[in-house]
């Protein structure tokens, strides 16, 4: 296949890029960046250079390939509301050149805070628009599907492992250097799925090479995980006490880092093949370089 492919050099979008082309597929990337384009072309990655407010390059390209994987968003949180309609919109002019055929787009959402406190699966929907949240991927993949398009979601482990992560596990870990301690919230017995990062890009093309056959995808490898383990492996890999602290003391993370978020990918496993091979979350918080400066 052909795969045009959005967020190519991403924490998962370059797993995601690797394991297409390690599996014989074709990938067309879009890099907004001299630097992104070329890691994709050292890859032997076809580049289409733009953004995503790009949108008739976006359509092109889709309409151009055998199937689509978008990954791209950018996460500058001062921009939320516009960065999430920049995303409905690139969607929108992806799918709008599979109306019609059997072509297939997955789109990257998340597995935090669907059904808090119960173990959420591929059967559940995403919750209705919440303009405290105001993520829109969903709801753009939702239209797409109304038009018939085949529109797949991947709903990634708040927890994408890994050396080299930048991501929610090494923004805890800047916090307990901050602070001194690392922290959680009550007992810390609500639990957080995790997905090692190869494990998480291996799932796309998989998904699309058995035909997308599902509406959704969940990479998560281990259901949930004590929040408590975390931020004790933390503190072991930092020197430093893991104690619990009020939400306040995560800030605007509080919501994560309280949520009970338990997940289960078995109808994935049973529709793709999947089967995760990465380390365990705890064995790979053990590494000592995986919080190295």
């Amino acid at each position: 296949m052909r795969v045009f492919v959005t967020g190519g050099t991403g924490w998962v979008g370059h797993e995601v890029v690797d394991d297409l082309l390690d599996s014989g597929h074709q990938v067309l990337g879009l890099a907004r960046s001299e630097n992104s384009a070329n890691a994709l072309t050292a890859k032997g990655v076809e580049v289409l250079r733009g953004t995503l407010d790009d949108l008739d390059r976006l359509t092109e390209a889709a309409g151009n390939s055998d199937a689509v994987i978008h990954l791209a968003f950018d996460h500058d949180f001062s921009r939320f509301v516009e960065n999430a309609e920049q995303e409905r919109r690139a969607i929108e002019a992806m799918g709008k050149a599979l109306v019609g055929t059997d072509k297939r787009i997955l789109i990257t959402a998340g597995l935090a805070l669907l059904t808090p406190g119960r173990v959420v699966t591929e059967a559940d929907m995403p919750p209705p628009f919440d303009p405290n949240f105001p993520r829109l991927n969903e709801v753009a993949a939702a239209a797409l599907a109304e038009r018939g398009v085949r529109v797949g979601s991947v709903r990634l482990a708040p927890t994408v492992h890994g050396i080299g992560d930048q991501l929610f596990l090494a923004i805890l870990a800047g916090l307990a250097r901050q602070t001194g301690v690392s922290a959680y919230i009550g007992d810390g017995t609500n639990r957080w799925p995790a997905v090692h990062v190869s494990d998480a890009g291996r799932l796309y093309r998989l998904a699309l090479e058995a035909g997308a056959p599902a509406r959704f995808y969940h990479a998560c490898a281990e259901d949930g995980v004590p929040f408590r383990a975390i931020a004790e492996a933390i503190g072991r890999a930092l020197d430093l006490p893991a104690e619990a602290r009020p939400p306040e003391h995560f800030g605007a993370l509080a919501p994560f880092a309280a949520a009970d978020a338990p997940a289960s990918s078995a109808r994935t496993r049973e529709t793709t093949g999947w089967r995760p091979t990465g380390p365990t979350l705890l064995a790979d918080l053990a590494q000592p370089a995986y919080f190295a400066r």
